[in-house]
């Protein structure tokens, strides 16, 4: 348990021989941590607990709580039933998608539960994503009423299958991920076919045997359970700036993860706004990285919407003179379409901006005066990339102080269209979160 204001952590071990062994080894020699040397020493807690003790084993509770963190790929009844099940007999699971991913596994008893726990808390599903956090849960039995994605009892096979509507069937685009960027975890079960991050010679030593998941003859249908979220093609966002922010910035933000549909303001709940995407999957991954984020002073509230599409009703003016209704449906700044959408990279908000399809004569001083003119932060590291000599644009890296600012200068530049003389048609300036972490 980390106490981050006291610079200090609890470490619980499965023993006090454990807890012996690593005090003399920091005794012995240093330990340093990012650089700073630690100092260990035995704590006067016997044992770390939440404050609600839903953590205890003692609480004799067969139902466990699973955090998902960097879902890159799309998380189903299917996908943790297959980790789960192997490890102790599952009954029922139900997947909550309100803020990030999260999902209830009710377990055959307490001993299977903690067992479960013991062997998949901290591992990986997917090879560097689709980190698990597990804790026990509140509940003691949870309550499915249909068996879908979001929700499944193993007791009762024949619950209301129902099946997905024909009006959107686009096949789910998995975004990739920077390779050996999140530790050396061994995943659970292999990676989705169309990664290009699966690594052939790595096998996984694992004691517990997954088989590859087999894809559904139908898909089905997600729905809501009780009051939680159901899954949705929808967004929405939150505590955004009353002035600042437009349908084309929230877009400019949200294309990064999926392809945008429609964009709406909500005229009753001022500051909020729907965002429709391509599926649920483009949903989840906007979630995950964009909730919380600070955009213009404001922390935006990212979640799963109620609603299973935006239909363009009080359309209103917003106070730039914009219209609080958008669709982005046609627009070719979707990036999740064309042929190219296969190098799109699903990465979080970070300080680094990667540039590209710019003109061939931009330059450092050009780009800093566009962000002085649109009143964005200035960038504080300018990189171009080398290009081949029939390339006909411009790329390369910019560096800034924080993560807000590189957010704040994409949600105003991403797309912004520079205009070159002796040329008919204008570049369009396209932005995205970088791989780097420096210049």
């Amino acid at each position: 348990m980390m106490m981050p204001f006291k610079r200090q952590a609890l470490v619980e071990f499965d023993s006090v021989d454990s807890a012996e062994r690593c005090v003399a080894c920091g005794v012995r020699e240093p330990v340093c941590i990012a650089e700073q040397q630690a100092f260990f020493n035995f704590s006067t807690s016997q044992r770390i607990t939440r404050p609600t003790n839903a953590d205890d084993p003692s609480s004799r509770n067969k139902v466990l709580l699973l955090s998902v963190q960097n879902p890159l790929y799309p998380i189903t009844t299917d996908v943790l039933y297959t980790v789960c099940n192997p490890v102790g007999s599952v009954s029922r699971i139900v997947i909550f998608k309100r803020n990030g991913i999260q999902a209830m596994v009710e377990f055959e008893s307490v001993e299977d539960a903690q067992k479960a726990k013991l062997a998949l808390n901290g591992a990986d599903i997917y090879a560097g994503c689709c980190t698990l956090k597990i804790e026990y849960a509140r509940p003691n039995r949870l309550n499915v009423v249909r068996n879908d994605n979001s929700s499944w009892d193993y007791t009762k096979p024949f619950v209301l299958l129902r099946e997905r509507g024909k009006g959107r069937q686009r096949q789910a685009i998995l975004g990739e991920h920077p390779s050996n960027g999140y530790g050396p975890h061994c995943p659970l079960l292999p990676l989705p076919a169309n990664s290009r991050y699966r690594r052939m010679s790595e096998e996984a030593q694992n004691p517990i045997s997954y088989s590859m998941l087999l894809p559904k003859m139908s898909s089905s249908s997600s729905s809501s359970f009780l009051s939680h979220a159901a899954s949705s093609s929808v967004a929405m966002v939150s505590s955004l700036h009353p002035t600042e922010m437009n349908c084309s910035r929230i877009f400019n933000l949200f294309c990064l993860y999926g392809n945008v549909e429609k964009v709406k303001f909500m005229k009753s709940v001022p500051g909020t706004a729907l965002v429709e995407m391509s599926d649920e999957y483009a949903v989840d991954r906007a979630v995950t990285h964009l909730n919380s984020i600070k955009v213009f002073g404001k922390k935006l509230n990212v979640c799963v919407s109620k609603q299973q599409s935006v239909i363009p009703s009080q359309v209103f003016e917003l106070a730039d003179g914009s219209s609080s209704y958008q669709d982005f449906s046609l627009t070719r700044n979707n990036r999740f379409s064309n042929t190219q959408s296969s190098r799109n990279i699903i990465q979080p908000p970070a300080s680094i901006l990667h540039f590209y399809n710019a003109p061939p004569t931009l330059n450092q001083h050009q780009l800093q005066k566009l962000c002085t003119e649109h009143k964005v932060p200035i960038f504080t590291k300018f990189k171009v990339f080398d290009a081949k000599p029939s390339s006909k644009t411009l790329s390369g890296l910019l560096e800034f102080d924080n993560k807000t600012e590189a957010v704040e200068a994409l949600t105003v530049l991403n797309h912004h269209q520079i205009r070159i003389p002796n040329c008919s048609n204008p570049y369009t300036l396209k932005l995205c979160f970088s791989t780097s972490s420096h210049l």
